[in-house]
């Protein structure tokens, strides 16, 4: 039996950077981009490279550039981290595991390193093969802890719930991240919610940038931990502008959505240094035709709202003169078992 699954993009509606400090986020999943995993049984657990973990170059200005654009490590190493915690959530949980091996390989389409959540999409699609080869179940909200524990426990990643809970529930998601439900529960609120149609929504990103989000989340855990007053009205304040969102979409659409999604994101500059020129530079352009932006993730993507058909053309023709990307996201809406 071969097993296919696939994971998607994440984007942050509103509230980000909040989820990773007990504040409240709304984001989805868009098909644009996929991660994809292919899984198969075999004599022996073989886990097949891809296009990002190769190893041979044309030269040392297309090593650089793969670097730059990459990292320095492909997806093999989540494959495996993924594949260990898999293990031992079973060891843990009392799941006994048959003596098959595997075979498996991934494949993405998700821009690298742009705030797009394209590393846990491939920890999610991931662990969807396991549980399906091996017939294991978890909750979304388990899935989404699972997937985050992968990242931080194994890969010394610091990272939020919100991107893992969006790609478990394939679904736009309101997240409350309340401390006491979440010290009682191990998880947050998740409410999904629906995005109405007529809200124009577009994502931008840059093809000449990268930059993982374990910067920026450093520096702002450093302030956090520290009682940085700033950073703490800054959580309340974006989790305040998510409820506001909440309120909008609940009730259809709001006029007020494109500066909730502005202020978003002017808070964030307020207190994170660490917002480079480049990224300043795409939201400032995506403005200056009328359009709102804010950060779709920690930086190198943008989403915002637009009014029209010409507003869209209108940003697309500035943005691609800085070698930015604009697509008008596919949002995802459907149950998990549908990707398996």
């Amino acid at each position: 039996m071969i097993i296919k699954t696939k994971s998607f993009p994440r984007a942050a509606l509103i509230g980000n950077p909040s989820d990773g400090y007990y504040g409240k986020t709304i984001a989805f999943v868009f098909s644009n981009y996929c991660a994809e995993i292919l899984l198969y049984e075999s004599p022996e657990l073989d886990l097949l490279p891809s296009l990002r973990d190769h190893t041979r170059f044309k030269g040392i200005e297309h090593l650089a550039e793969d670097v730059g654009l990459h990292g320095y490590y492909g997806g093999i190493r989540l494959l495996k981290a993924t594949i260990k915690k898999f293990y031992e959530y079973c060891q843990r949980n009392a799941i006994e595991l048959d003596n098959r091996n595997f075979t498996i390989r991934y494949s993405t389409s998700i821009p690298n390193r742009l705030g797009l959540a394209g590393s846990s999409a491939i920890i999610t699609a991931c662990t969807r093969a396991l549980k399906k080869f091996y017939q294991v179940k978890m909750a979304k909200p388990v899935l989404a802890n699972f997937v985050l524990s992968v990242e931080k426990e194994e890969l010394g990643i610091d990272a939020g719930l919100q991107d893992r809970v969006a790609q478990a529930y394939n679904k736009p998601v309101f997240m409350d991240f309340d401390r006491e439900y979440m010290n009682k529960h191990g998880y947050g609120i998740y409410e999904e919610t629906v995005i109405p149609e007529d809200i124009n929504l577009y994502i931008a990103f840059r093809t000449d940038l990268s930059e993982g989000s374990e910067i920026l989340h450093g520096r702002l855990r450093e302030n956090y931990e520290a009682g940085d007053p700033a950073v703490l009205e800054a959580i309340t304040e974006w989790s305040e502008l998510t409820s506001k969102v909440k309120a909008c979409l609940d009730k259809g659409g709001c006029d007020e959505l494109p500066l909730l999604l502005d202020r978003n994101f002017d808070l964030r500059c307020e207190v994170c240094t660490s917002v480079s020129p480049k990224n300043k530079q795409m939201v400032e352009a995506a403005r200056s035709v009328g359009a709102s932006a804010k950060f779709t993730g920690s930086g190198g993507a943008i989403i915002g709202t637009y009014d029209n058909e010409d507003m869209f053309k209108a940003l697309r023709s500035r943005l691609h003169e800085n070698n930015i990307e604009v697509i008008k996201p596919q949002i995802v809406n459907s149950s998990e078992e549908a990707f398996e």
